[in-house]
């Protein structure tokens, strides 16, 4: 990698590193500081975030066509100081009116930054190299959000109204941080002018791209795996001890921290990210079947962990996989002119899972038991299968081969 592209990256991964610690902070200790303190009932807050995901969602295109046609490094640094603004705020809301925009803000404010913030990666790293500094940015991602929850941690410890205060505010500052680093970094061009024919939003035509968009949110149901089924699971099913739901927590954030660079290597086009993906396929079926057989009778608690350690390996490999191979498509399919918008539409997969995932994965797994885990390890097995074909048809659907933006397009 040229040392210019080193310095865009590094400024990247500080900018990364800035906002999420501040995240990590804000993610443990939001929904106790707004029971506790503001008076908001669980449901509320829950049915809040839904709606706020949601509205984030479907913003996400918008906000990634005007990057494409205003600039990226602009609309970035833009809607990180407008998730700061919304972090903010969370300081003086003591009503629920409020708290419903200010967390609608801060969802359309994050799923625009992150399609900006792809554009502008896409127009400052070259094709061959964009996969492998995402996989960077992943395990900047993670230490941060480690850091952070640590320091969540002693705030949740003292449990008073001004150690979440000083949360919100660091998360705020780190967003502020964030946008000055990306303000740093070389401008990108506006793509060029739309022409009378294109569509404004032509993504949402793109139906071999939502194909290819709907099997990838298929695949991210691995993240409300392990956040909710997998702890409930432990203590409704196995004889494991409940500290571990902790302990594999921990081990995967330190697995992507340790391991995503490396496995997102060799992840440099469409074949090799169609077999990876079809890898981490198989991968999280075998998670799965090992994620049942914990629930063996005569393991023991030893034993019950022993299994679960092997198969959270697995699907920590699965993931990582997943990821790399998911974030080469992503761009690979995607029109060098409308990076934004596509990268907002791909990102509407994350909301998705997260949505759906939860009363998904409880029916299957909790609900149902060891057969729900076969059922959704081949569910995993066939996007994963599935998504070469469906990205060869995507492929095969564009006028012309997509192209890196230009170099010219830095200034």
């Amino acid at each position: 990698m040229p040392n210019r592209s080193r310095v865009r990256v590094r400024a990247l991964a500080a900018a990364q590193l800035a906002n999420s610690v501040g995240d990590g902070a804000y993610y443990v200790t939001s929904a106790l500081y707004f029971t506790r303190v503001v008076g908001l009932s669980p449901t509320q807050i829950g049915l809040a975030l839904t709606v706020a995901w949601a509205v984030g969602a479907v913003a996400g295109v918008p906000l990634g066509a005007v990057a494409d046609r205003r600039g990226p490094r602009g609309a970035s640094v833009l809607l990180a100081l407008g998730t700061a603004a919304a972090v903010l705020s969370f300081l003086v809301i003591r009503s629920y009116a409020a708290f419903l925009v200010a967390v609608v803000e801060y969802a359309v404010a994050q799923c625009g930054l992150a399609a900006a913030r792809q554009a502008l990666l896409a127009g400052l790293v070259d094709a061959g190299e964009r996969t492998g500094v995402l996989a960077r940015l992943q395990s900047t991602l993670n230490a941060g959000l480690a850091v952070g929850a640590g320091i969540g941690g002693l705030a949740l410890q003292h449990d008073t109204p001004t150690g979440y205060l000083v949360v919100f505010a660091l998360d705020g500052a780190g967003f502020v941080v964030c946008a000055l680093l990306l303000l740093r970094l070389p401008a990108v061009a506006p793509a060029p002018v739309r022409t009378a024919k294109e569509p404004r939003l032509a993504v949402l035509r793109d139906r071999p791209y939502a194909a290819v968009t709907l099997l990838n949110a298929v695949l991210l149901l691995r993240m409300p795996l392990l956040s909710l089924a997998v702890p409930l699971w432990i203590v409704s099913h196995t004889a494991a001890p409940g500290w571990l739901v902790s302990a594999l927590f921990v081990l995967n954030t330190l697995g992507v921290m340790a391991f995503q660079v490396r496995m997102a290597r060799g992840v440099d086009g469409l074949s090799a990210a169609t077999r990876t993906v079809r890898r981490s396929g198989v991968v999280m079926l075998a998670s799965c079947a090992v994620f049942a057989a914990s629930a063996a009778g005569g393991l023991g608690p030893w034993g019950a962990a022993a299994v679960l350690v092997v198969a959270s390996v697995l699907q920590l490999v699965g993931e990582m996989q997943q990821s790399a191979g998911s974030w080469q498509l992503a761009f690979a399919l995607a029109p060098a002119h409308q990076v934004g918008q596509y990268q907002g539409f791909f990102g509407t997969g994350v909301p998705l899972a997260r949505t759906v995932g939860p009363l998904v994965l409880t029916a299957l797994l909790v609900t149902w038991g060891v057969p729900g885990w076969l059922v959704l390890g081949a569910v995993f097995l066939a996007a994963g299968a599935a998504l070469g074909p469906v990205a060869r048809w995507a492929e095969g659907a564009r006028p012309a081969p997509t192209a890196a933006r230009p170099a010219a397009a830095v200034r």
